[in-house]
């Protein structure tokens, strides 16, 4: 989940609690000289024993020297708990279980502590200023729980007793309300943080842009959220910004702007993922410029950033291919056809060794491609060979290759096939009347005495 820092340091609370021990002890001090009885206290003060107490769990969790006792403090709060509490008046229940809120909170135990700020919550008379504390410490505390439900209710209230708003309230309401896929709801509160910040002079980091961004495309809003990405771009340049003004395009259907920002970032230096380069590739392929794809996955290859496997070989000899450059392909080809894991990398090979004339060659690889099996279409394949096969006049091979396809295909293949077979069969026989008749002709001319 987007995390935030629970805003409760242990200091902020032991200076509140020290401030208050240091107006309380004025008042003791003033007692001590009136002589008054201990139980004549009031709802704001601490008698002399809940007050030496608090004063040794003070000491504990914050001596000048040393480590915290966290542990011993915990002690004596729970002996004062026992034996007292249930005779304090309101402001040393407060004051006690604000220790005891500072001790969960410093020991990492959220959930006692959320119990804590709640029972502080119960209490009758509780001062303004721990009532706001509290609701907002249990909305940050809900929240690191992913408690969200209950994070938005406690931040809620505490808007409802304070007279002024707080950015870090806010930015909890929108997390929380994001979390919850509550996107719409969540968009209002991250503005008020962000203007409330802007306002007290803080400049924007790139992480309040992407939050705001991910609220706008969860709300479906690409129109706002392309802007925002632009801003983002023009004031960070991360390479990730870019990433998102593609897939925005993407979700506007706007195909030529997001070939257009992919080709910008490649031409800027900040691509730098296999699948961009490969994206890229085959998107410049696709809207006619094979040459301009080939550079870009050539440059990847070459670079690193893509690594020369079955896929990325596959891409460059689809992007020669695409360019009618079969001379270029050769080469990637026969490397793809060496690590392909089924006979297509060889059928591949052999396609372009049949456009580039080379029917010997095609032919090898074409029955490579076969024996090497798990072809997309081994009938198209069978049908190439047989096809290659004629052009070396090996007829008989050549029919066998155009039956197997036959064969292996479908209905629609198997016509071709069998009017293919028909096809070599005419040639065999048109093969054998021109090798007949030369035959004849060496014969004729072998009575004549030759020419001096």
């Amino acid at each position: 989940m987007n995390s935030m820092n629970i805003q409760l340091g242990n200091t902020s609370i032991l200076c509140f609690v020290f401030c208050a021990l240091i107006t309380l002890s004025l008042d003791a001090g003033a007692a001590e000289e009136q002589r008054a009885p201990p139980v004549a206290r009031t709802a704001g003060t601490l008698s002399q024993t809940v007050f030496r107490a608090i004063q040794s769990v003070q000491e504990l969790m914050s001596p000048e020297n040393g480590e915290p006792d966290y542990e011993q403090a915990k002690e004596e709060l729970d002996q004062l708990f026992e034996r007292r509490y249930e005779r304090m008046n309101t402001f040393e229940k407060e004051t006690t279980l604000t220790f005891y809120t500072t001790y969960y909170l410093s020991t990492d135990k959220i959930p006692e502590a959320i119990e804590i700020f709640e029972q502080m919550l119960s209490l009758e008379e509780l001062s303004e200023s721990n009532r706001q504390r509290s609701l907002r410490a249990l909305g940050q505390l809900h929240l690191s729980e992913e408690n969200f439900e209950a994070s938005i209710r406690y931040y809620e209230l505490w808007r409802e007793y304070s007279l002024e708003e707080d950015e870090s309230v806010f930015q909890g309401l929108a997390y929380s309300h994001y979390q919850l896929d509550q996107f719409s709801e969540a968009l209002p509160y991250w503005l008020g943080h962000l203007k409330i910040l802007l306002e007290g002079g803080e400049s924007l980091d790139r992480d309040k842009y992407v939050f705001l961004n991910n609220l706008y495309l969860g709300m479906e809003d690409y129109e706002t959220s392309l802007e925002v990405t632009k801003t983002m771009i023009v004031l960070f340049n991360n390479p990730s910004d870019w990433r998102y003004l593609t897939a925005i395009y993407d979700n506007l259907d706007d195909e030529m702007r997001r070939i257009q920002a992919l080709d910008l970032a490649y031409m800027l230096g900040i691509l730098s993922e296999e699948p961009e380069y490969l994206n890229l590739s085959q998107s410049l392929g696709g809207i006619g410029l094979p040459y301009n794809g080939v550079k870009v996955l050539a440059e990847g290859l070459e670079s690193e950033y893509v690594e020369e496997s079955e896929s990325s070989l596959a891409n460059l000899v689809q992007m020669h291919m695409i360019a009618s450059d079969f001379a270029m392909a050769l080469e990637p080809a026969i490397r793809l056809a060496e690590i392909s894991s089924t006979g297509d990398g060889f059928d591949t090979l052999g396609y372009i060794h049949y456009v580039l004339h080379d029917y010997a060659a095609a032919a090898i690889a074409f029955s490579n491609a076969i024996e090497k099996g798990n072809l997309s279409d081994e009938s198209d394949t069978l049908l190439f060979l047989a096809r290659s096969l004629l052009e070396l006049d090996r007829f008989e091979e050549a029919i066998d290759a155009a039956k197997k396809s036959a064969e292996a295909g479908d209905t629609n293949k198997q016509e071709t096939a069998q009017s293919y077979i028909k096809f070599i069969e005419s040639n065999q026989s048109r093969a054998a009347i021109i090798f007949e008749r030369k035959q004849e002709a060496l014969e004729f001319y072998q009575g004549y005495p030759p020419l001096q």
